[in-house]
């Protein structure tokens, strides 16, 4: 169920069992509720009687530290330096212990699954594979569980059609997603969704070079040549003509769903999941692309180059073009913008399909960015389901999204409002922002945007001009989300096995010395798809597709 008012206070009834429990220093879970207590076998019952309307986090807020997974390498943060985490620490007695991966992603995690020993919460993106290995391994505990014994405040501020998408065969919901829209979100705040997805250019190069159409591979690669001729270095380092997202053993995010949404291929036809990269617009793209690699105008960095160098020289101007994430960058450019506003990045029209039409780009989706799961190893199971509520609930986004009244937002002219102040730093500084106040979503595990747009102050530039070209061009492809077979099952295995062979296939593709080679290469792709069990993946996805089209009412 939606969110559509602030939680009411808690009743009399409960306040005075808080009080007698904190009188009596009781556990309020399965485990220690103080630091360094142990587990008790007497304290495996709530302590109260809650109802869907008693925030349970409010229970007990002695001090607790549960450990934190976060899967992305590039999370910099730490809870606990600055206001807003020490706010809500404050608040609800809970501090974080954050664990980033220091390398390969996927290498960690799978380490931590098969140690069998999870930290207590675990984030993730939603398409990974891993999710369905922790669920089959019975490495995390079932959400509506945890709910029903200790917190039923979480249905309330759960909502019902995003817990049923994330529903597994045994009934059970083991994940909660981020920034996640259903379909009957898009009728109440669509007119307001963008997309991330953007093809971005670097506003004096492009100028300098006339403004370009790039709408064509013909006028995409003349671009990229001219950028190159008129601008060989940027501060003596070699200009990078085009910028994508990383290459990864699965693949590359720039290169499959957003240049095939650009090209505004279909996700499906005649009512069956079409396989969009074998799309003759697609192919005429990735040659284009190969062409431009012969002609040297893809840098060998972008094939071996992560999210941290990508960073590092997005903010030193190196790109021309980036077909790229926008809130990826959105730290560099709001320093580049205040070093220089001529030298920022704009969104402008990038690959087209032959016909011209518009880009279809990702909005936000039911299944979200990512998800966050509960370890069976948690430290205390109360706790640890309520404070994923608090989090959840229009009271924890607004504190992650606002911070703490008075420090980083007060109410002005009527409207709760980032202070004018902080606002300067967040477009200014990002990176000094979030360790100087943390709002904002310094802290985005379990942010809903739908909720947090109350408070959200209008675009500013250099971060407006992105936002708003995206404006009209985002759709929900929510029924095509999560048809991917993961896990340890016949069709997982193979799924896994089309993924690493399109990881290891997209840069031999790029680097083919010839149109020859490539169709070569592509042909010898097809075939060892189909080896692999192409038939079955493609059955897989039909049969989740048309479950989805019935979980959401098409």
């Amino acid at each position: 169920m939606k969110i559509t008012s602030k939680p009411k206070k808690m009743m009399g009834l409960l306040l005075a069992a808080v009080m007698t429990l904190s009188a009596a220093a009781c556990s309020s879970g399965n485990g220690a509720t103080n630091e360094g207590n142990a587990n008790s076998a007497a304290a495996t019952e709530p302590a109260v009687k809650l109802t869907e309307n008693d925030p349970g986090w409010k229970v007990d807020t002695s001090p607790i530290t549960f450990d934190w997974y976060l899967n992305f390498s590039w999370f910099p943060n730490k809870w606990g330096v600055d206001p807003t985490s020490q706010y809500i620490t404050k608040k609800t007695g809970v501090n974080l212990n954050f664990i980033v991966p220091a390398g390969n992603e996927n290498e960690k995690l799978n380490t931590l699954i098969a140690s069998g020993n999870l930290p207590d919460f675990i984030t993730l993106g939603y398409w990974e594979d891993s999710i369905k290995k922790m669920i089959e391994g019975e490495l995390v505990l079932p959400l509506n569980e945890l709910a029903e014994e200790y917190d039923p405040y979480f249905f309330k501020v759960s909502d019902q059609d995003k817990l049923n998408w994330y529903k597994q065969e045994d009934g059970n919901v083991y994940g909660y997603p981020n920034s996640s829209s259903s379909p009957a979100d898009y009728k109440e705040y669509g007119d307001k969704y963008v997309s991330n997805q953007v093809f971005a250019v670097r506003k004096d190069m492009y100028e300098a070079i006339g403004s370009p159409d790039m709408r064509t591979p013909e006028g995409f690669l003349n671009a990229l040549k001219l950028a190159k001729e008129k601008f060989p270095e940027v501060n003596g380092q070699p200009l990078i003509p085009l910028g994508l997202h990383e290459f990864t053993d699965k693949g590359n995010d720039s290169l499959e769903g957003y240049l095939q949404n650009f090209l505004n291929i279909p996700w499906e036809k005649d009512g069956k999941v079409y396989a969009r990269e074998t799309d003759p617009e697609y192919i005429r793209w990735m040659k284009a692309l190969r062409q431009a690699n012969q002609d040297g105008l893809l840098a060998k960095d972008i094939f071996i180059d992560k999210r941290p160098q990508m960073e590092e020289k997005i903010a030193q101007g190196r790109y021309f073009a980036m077909l790229y994430q926008r809130t990826d960058f959105a730290a560099q450019l709001g320093t580049i913008y205040q070093q220089d506003p001529s030298k920022t990045y704009i969104a402008v029209d990038g690959p087209a399909n032959t016909k011209m039409d518009p880009p279809a780009l990702d909005g936000p989706g039911i299944s979200g960015w990512t998800v966050t799961l509960i370890s069976k190893n948690v430290k205390d199971k109360a706790r640890a389901i309520r404070f994923l509520s608090y989090l959840n609930s229009e009271e924890g986004n607004k504190d992650l999204y606002l911070g703490e009244k008075g420090v980083s937002y007060d109410t002005i002219d009527g409207k709760d409002s980032f202070k004018p102040e902080v606002f300067e730093l967040m477009n200014k500084d990002r990176a000094a922002f979030d360790k100087q106040y943390g709002s904002s979503f310094t802290y985005w595990m379990l942010q809903n945007t739908n909720i947090t747009q109350q408070w959200a102050p209008e675009s500013v530039e250099p971060f407006k001009q992105l936002e708003d070209w995206t404006k009209g061009k985002a759709v929900s492809s929510s029924v095509f989300q999560q048809i991917e077979p993961t896990g340890n099952s016949p069709e997982g295995i193979i799924g896994s096995k089309l993924r690493q062979l399109r990881g290891k296939t997209m840069p031999k593709l790029l680097m083919a010395s010839s149109d020859a080679e490539f169709d070569e290469i592509w042909n010898d792709y097809q075939e060892k798809r189909k080896a692999a069990g192409l038939d079955k993946f493609d059955e897989y996805q039909q049969k989740k597709y048309e479950e989805n089209k019935a979980k959401l009412g098409l």
